[in-house]
């Protein structure tokens, strides 16, 4: 896992709590039903990255909306597989684009050749 950036675990529970504004059992429950991991240290304390901090806050936000945790864990499965299948799409036009302007700029070139008439 990348150790650097928002992906970097560096807040005890405690502080994670505060900072999203749940309380600490309720992280424990959310990392229970799979929708939250942090990462453990050699002591097995838990570390949360500011990517585990922006999922508590998804998980808060669509709690809040009147999903339950089984539905938010969907929701968030159906949002991940959304962001990779629009990355791969994304891939896909620019290869397509790529590949796409070479043969336009041959076949101009090549009716400029042509002789008219």
């Amino acid at each position: 896992m990348d150790t650097t950036g928002k992906h970097r675990a560096v807040y005890i529970i405690s502080i994670a709590a505060e900072l999203t504004g749940v309380h600490p059992q309720t992280l424990r429950v959310y990392e229970r039903k799979g929708l939250i991991a942090p990462a453990r240290t050699g002591g097995m304390s838990r570390r949360y990255s500011e990517v585990d901090l922006d999922r508590i806050r998804r998980v808060q936000e669509l709690t809040s909306q009147g999903l339950t945790l089984a539905g938010v864990a969907m929701v968030m499965r159906l949002e991940e597989e959304l962001r990779i299948v629009r990355r791969q799409c994304d891939e896909l036009t620019k290869e397509r684009r790529s590949t796409a302007l070479v043969p336009i700029a041959e076949s101009q070139s090549a009716s400029d050749e042509k002789p008219s008439g």
